[in-house]
Parts: structure tokens; sequence; C-alpha cells
């Protein structure tokens, strides 16, 4: 075997193994941990039992197999083994089997004592994938509780070690160097700004051919940009440059040929993120990296998944720099500056952090407890929404698991997808197939019954698109092995809706095809969709948008059909609420499935508390009906609150939130917009007065200021100080300010002339009388000389009439 970086720790990697039973190992890319741990430690004859190394990727899986098999001169299902989905290559002498991670939870739930294994190696579990978290989380369980001799090693290229470490009881860490090739980074002189991504990046590989000699490795973030930048290349790189596209959904054979050695001239290889990590791509000494990766993000709140376009991680970047350096001196092309560089992340997001937690609340369930250790717990709220759905598909009770959703949890597929096929039996198969794998027919409208066609004759299908078709017509072929006996006879709309009860669409009004889903969300289909004129669908694939999702794969459904489904759980429900588009409560009677609207009537002599409860969400919207007199009363209340009295909070904050508490009794009649602009607001605040505290505003904060003539004036208490204003003459022989209030706060007296206009602002009367009072008598006996003037009004009897003719 030739020597590699790993060999340099292996003596103490057994060493740890062997002493602590679990051992966690960093090695960078290019170490050759991969192919060279699973050897060493069966050589070292740690375990007499098998080896299980989880791969994250089909391929990588298949490739690190062969390459051990190869190193020991033998055929693969010897000594080493595979199992991936719906391919196994295993035999009674296979002593290492590398597997795809979801398979060892299925092993561990057959069996928890995992009596066959002696070690669990995580390989890449950097990529925090949620199955390698799941499958560590149930390993150390059974460690714990079952197997303590069962041996744990986690591996990793770029993770801090000390967390996970710290998961496995501090199992020892142990270091390996990388490869020595040193790698130079070249990045770009200037940003990119609004060129679009795949013509920089065939800019930016035909430099690299040019500049540089070897293999060289394109990242980008998926296959529609693969298929984009290997269209830009065409006639570009040199004739012995060969293209060759990767990505996880193409044939094995054509993987194969792109991670094998070029047969002459050069070789240009456009992969995924599937070329980060456990593969060895021969020849490559060239990486041309686009700086993008794409990701699943799940939004609890929508219920659905959407594939996003995310820059790299720091981590990704120098995972995929590696790449260049494993055979020799090598270059690396970054498609950004190296200013930009210091904007990335540290580390992509755990999966679990991220994705749709339906399958792991499922494995949870079955396990019989989420008391595990989890590196990164799983989020409660997504959490909670996957507990939802599957109590909605029968795989939950109260919490429990059922036997339906035993039989799910035993099917390698979604709950949803094995809920379809458990209840339509061997007739859903290649519905769940084709629903489990990407779309193989794009361009071609939303309908799924097109990809369903295609596949019963493939000949129909493009021929780009075939390979894909293939591929899902053997998966169909095992679905159906392990379909049940159900007696089928159910339309594509019917099985589609046992896998997405929550996405069945009903079109709203108008020309545009938008749909309001079961489930309460929004989600609009293109206007030339075939399916656009359907009233109702079943929708298979969204774009995950939160206010109105594209819909990018959809069923049509029939009435019938959804009644035959969904039989129990359609009813006529009451249905009182406050419309905001025609300002108005709005009362119906209505036969609804979720938020699906079957039937609408007219619901005649709905009960006035629930007229008056759904009026509440209109003021709440359009806001209390304030009158001058209302105000008046609320500022009084809530000038004796800020001095301490025990009054009911009439801010409009406080009233707002309590607006059932007080508002709701008077709303008797009121149902409109309008009606609410001639509801009188004032007779509701003061019912939230008692006798007393009615008693206590009336003596504190009166609402009229009574005049030495007997005359009201109203006090006006939306100032900074309660306020009045009336003619001066009617103060005359007033020697006392006056005040109001437990802390005898004075009016603002605004005095008025004769002719109602303001003359002098005052808060101390007696003063007034004693200083201004002169130059203001001056002043207003030349205009108004038919009104009483005298020397001293502390003596003068108030009135508001003229002096008599002659006096």
């Amino acid at each position: 075997m030739t020597t590699l970086p790993i060999h340099a720790c292996l003596d103490d990697l057994i060493t740890a193994l062997r002493t602590a039973g679990r051992a966690v190992l960093q090695a960078p890319p290019g170490a050759g941990k991969t192919t060279v741990v699973p050897l060493s430690m069966l050589d070292a004859g740690l375990t007499t039992a098998r080896i299980v190394m989880l791969e994250p990727r089909r391929l990588a899986a298949r490739a690190a197999a062969e390459r051990m098999a190869q190193t020991l001169g033998e055929n693969v299902g010897q000594t080493v083994g595979y199992r991936i989905r719906g391919e196994a290559k295993v035999s009674k002498a296979t002593r290492i089997e590398v597997v795809t991670e979801g398979i060892l939870t299925r092993m561990i739930q057959s069996d928890p004592e995992l009596p066959d294994v002696g070690a669990v190696i995580f390989d890449e579990f950097h990529e925090r994938s949620l199955n390698a978290d799941l499958g560590l989380a149930l390993a150390l369980e059974t460690r714990a509780a079952l197997r303590e001799d069962l041996i744990l090693l986690a591996m990793s290229a770029t993770l801090d070690a000390a967390p996970v470490a710290a998961l496995m009881d501090d199992a020892p860490v142990v270091t390996s160097q990388g490869r020595s090739f040193p790698v130079e980074t070249r990045w770009l002189d200037k940003p990119m700004g609004k060129q679009r991504l795949e013509p920089a990046v065939a800019d930016l590989v035909t430099k690299a051919v040019a500049e540089t000699s070897g293999g060289v490795l394109v990242f980008l973030p998926g296959e529609g940009e693969i298929r984009r930048v290997q269209s830009a290349l065409e006639g570009r790189l040199p004739k012995d440059c060969a293209l060759r596209p990767l990505y996880g959904a193409m044939p094995f054979k054509d993987q194969r040929a792109a991670i094998a050695p070029a047969d002459t001239g050069r070789k240009v290889v456009l992969a995924t993120s599937i070329a980060e990590t456990s593969l060895t791509i021969q020849d490559i000494r060239v990486v041309v990296d686009a700086g993008r990766a794409r990701r699943a993000r799940f939004d609890p709140n929508s219920g659905m998944s959407r594939l996003v376009t995310e820059r790299v991680t720091r981590a990704e970047a120098e995972q995929r720099r590696g790449r260049a350096g494993r055979v020799a001196e090598g270059t690396c092309y970054r498609l950004w500056t190296k200013g930009e560089e210091g904007a990335l992340h540290a580390f992509p997001p755990a999966e679990i952090e991220a994705a749709d937690l339906t399958g792991l609340a499922l494995e949870l369930a079955l396990w019989g407890s989420d008391d595990l250790q989890f590196l990164t717990p799983p989020p409660e709220g997504t959490l909670a929404e996957a507990r939802a759905l599957l109590t909605a598909l029968g795989a939950l009770d109260r919490g429990r698991i059922t036997d339906h959703g035993r039989a799910l949890a035993r099917m390698p597929l979604h709950p949803r997808l094995a809920h379809m096929l458990a209840v339509a039996g061997p007739q859903a198969a290649p519905l769940a197939a084709l629903l489990a794998e990407r779309d193989p027919l794009r361009g071609v409208g939303g309908d799924v019954g097109l990809r369903l066609r295609a596949l019963s004759d493939p000949r129909s299908a493009p021929a780009p698109a075939r390979g894909a078709v293939a591929r899902i017509n053997q998966e169909t072929k095992r679905l159906t092995r392990m379909a049940g006996k159900a007696d089928g006879g159910l339309s594509t709309g019917e099985m589609a809706a046992l896998a997405y009860p929550d996405r069945i669409g009903l079109r709203r009004p108008g020309d545009q095809p938008r749909y309001v889903l079961s489930g309460g969300k929004g989600a609009v289909l293109a206007d030339a969709d075939p399916l656009a004129g359907q009233r109702l669908i079943v929708a298979l694939d969204l774009d995950g948008d939160a206010r109105e999702a594209k819909v990018r794969l959809a069923a049509a459904i029939s009435e019938s059909e959804l009644r035959s489904v969904f039989d129990d759980q359609i009813g006529w429900q009451d249905v009182c609420q406050w419309s905001k588009r025609e300002r108005r409560v709005v009362a119906r009677r209505q036969e609804r499935l979720g938020a699906v609207v079957l039937e609408d009537r007219v619901w005649k002599n709905a009960p006035a508390d629930a007229v008056a409860q759904a009026m509440l969400e209109g003021v709440a919207e359009l806001g209390l009906p304030w009158s001058d007199a209302a105000r008046r009363l609320q500022a009084r209340v809530e000038l004796l609150r800020g001095q301490g009295a025990d009054l009911p909070d009439m801010s409009d904050a406080g009233l707002m939130a309590t607006l059932p508490d007080w508002l709701l009794p008077h709303l008797a009649g009121v149902r409109t917009g309008e009606d609410l602009k001639r509801f009188d607001l004032q007779p509701a605040l003061m019912a939230m007065l008692d006798w007393d505290q009615q008693q206590l505003l009336a003596r504190l904060a009166p609402a009229h200021f009574e005049t030495p003539l007997g005359r009201k004036v109203a006090i006006d208490y939306s100032g900074e100080a309660p306020a009045i204003a009336l003619r001066l003459q009617e103060l005359f022989g007033v020697t006392q300010h006056p005040v109001i209030g437990p802390e005898r706060l004075p009016l603002r007296i605004t005095l008025l002339s004769p002719g109602q206009r303001p003359v002098q602002v005052t808060m101390d009367l007696p003063g007034f009388w004693r200083s201004s009072y002169a130059d203001v008598r001056k002043d207003m006996r030349g205009r108004y000389p038919k009104h009483p003037w005298p020397e001293d009004p502390t003596q003068a009897d108030p009135t508001l009439r003229a002096k008599r003719r002659g006096t």
C-alpha cells in the first residue's frame, strides 16, 4: 500500500480505539483516512465482527469499497462490500461494509444490540448530515446501554473535534497531517458585480486551462449550472480536453467516467459538492471554485423545504482547495476576491438545523425516546411541525408511534411517500419513486401525469431525461416489492393527496391560477401551465416561498376523488369573521377540508356574541372610533392614574390590549366599518368604572368647571395641564385659582375678550389681577367700551353682559 499521511498516526489511533473504544480522527483531505483506516482496524484485530463505515453519498460508498477491495487484491463483496439504497454487494466473508448513512439507522432500529457489528465509523462527519447525527446519537445510546464493546470512530476533515469528542464521552482525539503538496490560491482582481455565474465560471475555467497543466475540477452548486457551464465551454477548450459532468443524479457508469483517469489529454470535471470529500478524482491538479453551495432549507411556518444557493463557507472552500494538492503541486482559482473571503461563514450549518425533520421525528418515535445526545439539538418548532404531520398521516397517536407508523419507518422513503405507498399499494410505486427523485422532465409544466407517462414509455421522454427515467423505473420495481397488498384503484390525484394532505389547493376567484392550500398557505401556478385551469390540485413540489409559493409539480384531483380520500375529515364549520376586503363581519357556513372551502353558504341569524367577537378584529384593524367626549374622559382617567388613583388603564395601548374585556358587551348591532364610525365610545369607556370610581373621577377630575355664574365649561385634559377658556369678566370676584385632582393641579385658564379672543393665559388668577390686569384693562377699555372693566376686579360681580346705557 502506498504510504499516505494517515499512516503516521495509525498507531495512535489503533491504541486509542483499543483502550477507549472510541475516538475522533481529524485528517485533512488527501490524508487517506477513508480507505486506510478501516483496513488498518481490520488488520489490528480490534474486533472479530463486522466494521461498518458510513458514507454520506452512494458514489462515495461504492468508490471507497472498490478502492479497499483493490488494495486487498479482491473483488467488491468479499472482504470489503457495500450496501446502498437498492443495491448491495456483500457476502458471508464481508468484514468491512461501507453503507450510506440511513442504513445504519435501520440496522439499529431493527436490533439495537447490533449483534454482528463490532465497530462503526462515521466518515466525513464534518458534513453534519441529519442521518449521521441521528446515527451517532443512536450508536452512543446503544453503546451506553447494551454494547460497551462497540467501537465508535468519527472521522472529520474540517470539523472542530472538541465538541464531537465531548459528545462521545470525552473520546481521544487523534490528528493526522494532510498531503504536503502546496496549492497556490488565485483570487479575482475585482468582484464579479452583476455578471452571471455561468459565464464567469466558463471564463475562469478557460483561463485556468490556459495557465496550468493537469486535470481541472470545477465546483458548481447544481446540475443546472453544470449543464449551462458545459454549454458555455463548448468550443473554447483545447481539443484534447474532455468535459465530464459529475452530480448525484447521474447514472453510475457516467459518474465512474468522471472520476477515472483521462484516457488521453486533459480532463475538466464539472462537479457539485459531491466531489468535496471522500472521492478521489484521478489526475486533478487544478480546482476552479464558483464559491456557491446549494442547501435545503425548511420553513416550519410554511411546512415546505426549498433549495437555496448560498456562498460557500471557509471550511467548504478549504475542502475544495485541497483537491488540487492530492497528487502534485496544484492551483486553486476562486471566483471571488481575497477581500471578500473574510465575509464567508466559518462552517456550513448542520442539516438538523435547517432540514425537514419529519423522518427524524418518526425515527425518534420508533426508538421510543427523544432523549438522545445530539451534537446539535433539533429545533423544537420544526420538530413540533413534523410531529403534527405524522399525526395527520396516522403515524403518531398522542405522540406515540402507531402500527402504521412502524410500517412507514421500515420504508426507505419520506413518511409522506411511505404513507401513500402503504395505503395505495403497489400502484403508488411509480409516483413514490418519481417524487423521491429529482424531476426528470423540466420546462414542460407542472403536471405529474406527464412524468408518469414518460416512466411507462421511456422513449417518449427527451434524450437527456432517459437516464433519470430508467433510474426511477428501477426504484419503482424495488418499491413495488415493498408495497403492501392494498386494493389500489386510486387515481394519481388521490394518491398524491394521501402524501400531501396539507397541500390540496383550491383555485381562488380571478383570472390568475392562484390557490389556497389546505394547510392555510398560498400557492400559484404559471399562467401557461397545463394545470392552470384546474379547480383542485395537489401541490407536490413548491419553491418554499412563505407568502405564495410557486408550484413546480402538481396533480389534478376532482372533488369526488377528494371526498373519497378525506370523507372523514371534511365537515361543516360555522365561520364568523372580519373581512378586511369588505370591511365588515362575514358570517358563513362552510364545508371545509382544512383551509379549503368546498361549499360556502350565508350563515343566517348568526349569534350576536359571535358577530361581536368577530367585530373585535375589525376594531383591531380600523382602530377605536374616538369622539371629543371620549378623548376627554380618557384624559381625565389617565391624569388620575398618573397621580396614583386606582382606575383602569385607558391608555391607547391598554385599551387595545383589553378589547374583549370592556368593548365586547357594547358591540351589539355593530358589524361594519360604517357602523363603527357611528359607534359612541364614551358609554363603553365609562362602563369600565364602577360607582365609586365614577364618583372619584367626578370629584377629582371633573368634566366641567362651573363658573361663578353657574355656567359649565368643559375642561380640556389633553395638554400638559388641564385647561379651560372663558370670558375674563366671568371670573370677576374670584380670588382663588381653580384647582383639580389629589395633587391640586391649577387649571390653565385662557382669558378671553368679549370678542372671544385670547387676551391672557394664566395659572395664577390672583397674581393676574394684581399685575397684568391693569394693562389688559387699559387696552380692552378702548376696544370694548360697552363692557365693564372695573379698577378692582376682585370686588366686582362676574358678568357676561355689557354695561347699561348711561353707566
